[in-house]
C-alpha cells in the first residue's frame, strides 16, 4: 500500500496535468507513459539495480537490498498505471464541468479538483490498477531486493521461494492470504466508487424533484 501511494502522489499529478494543461512535450509525456504502463517489471529491476549497485551511480546511497528501494521500484511501475487511467477518465469528462465551474467563480485549480471529484470512479480505478501491479510482481523485487528474510522478503518472493523447495502447503496458504489482501482492498476502492455512484443519484434525484416541484 505504501508503494501504490507515493505512486499515487506521482501519478494523478501527471495524469491531470497531461489532461487540462497545455505544454511543450506533451505528447512525449503521454507515449513514456503509455509506455511505462507496460514497463516489463524486470527490465526495472535491471535499471535498478545498475542504478544502485556499488559501481553504479548511486552506489553510494547504500539502497540496493533494502526496503526503501523496494518502494522505489515499485513507484516506477504503478505511477505510469495511475497516470494513465487518471488521463483517461479525465479526458472522457464534459469540458463543460470546467467551464461551468469557472463561471460560478471557481479558480482553474478549484475547477480541477471539481472534474477529479466528477471523475473519481476512474480515479479508483488507476489506483486499483496501480495496487495490482504493485501486489503482483516478483521479479524487480527479488533483483532489487534479494529477498532477504525478515528484511525484503515479501509474500509473492516467499511464495516464489516455497514452491521452488517444494513447501506447497505453505506456498498455497502464503497465496491464499495474498488473495485475501487484495480483496480488503479491493473492497475498500470499490466502496469509493459506489460512494460517487450514489451522489450522482441523489444529486439527480434532487434536481428532478427541485425541476419538477
Amino acid at each position: 500500500m505504501t508503494a501504490t501511494a507515493f505512486g499515487a502522489i506521482v501519478g494523478i499529478p501527471i495524469g491531470m496535468a497531461l489532461a487540462e494543461f497545455r505544454f511543450p512535450g506533451k505528447k512525449a509525456l503521454l507515449i513514456i507513459v503509455h509506455t511505462f504502463m507496460g514497463l516489463p517489471p524486470v527490465v526495472a529491476g535491471v535499471f535498478f539495480v545498475l542504478l544502485f549497485s556499488r559501481s553504479g551511480p548511486f552506489g553510494f546511497l547504500n539502497l540496493l537490498y533494502t526496503v526503501p528501494a523496494l518502494i522505489l521500484v515499485q513507484v516506477v511501475l504503478s505511477a505510469p498505471i495511475i497516470a494513465g487511467f487518471t488521463n483517461a477518465s479525465l479526458e472522457e469528462l464534459d469540458s463543460r464541468i470546467g467551464m461551468q465551474a469557472k463561471s460560478l467563480g471557481a479558480t482553474r485549480f478549484q475547477a480541477i479538483l471539481m472534474k477529479i471529484r466528477e471523475a473519481r470512479s476512474g480515479v479508483v480505478a488507476a489506483l486499483i490498477g496501480g495496487f495490482g501491479g504493485v501486489v503482483s510482481e516478483v521479479g524487480a523485487i527479488m533483483m532489487v531486493g534479494g529477498n532477504i528474510k525478515g528484511s525484503t522478503r515479501m509474500l509473492t518472493t516467499d511464495i516464489v521461494l516455497s514452491t521452488r523447495i517444494g513447501n506447497y502447503d505453505i506456498a498455497l496458504a502464503e497465496g491464499l492470504v495474498l488473495i485475501l489482501i487484495a480483496v480488503v482492498v479491493n473492497i475498500l476502492f470499490t466502496r469509493l466508487q459506489t460512494t460517487k455512484e450514489r451522489d450522482i443519484v441523489e444529486s439527480e434525484g434532487v434536481t428532478g424533484a427541485y425541476i419538477h416541484g
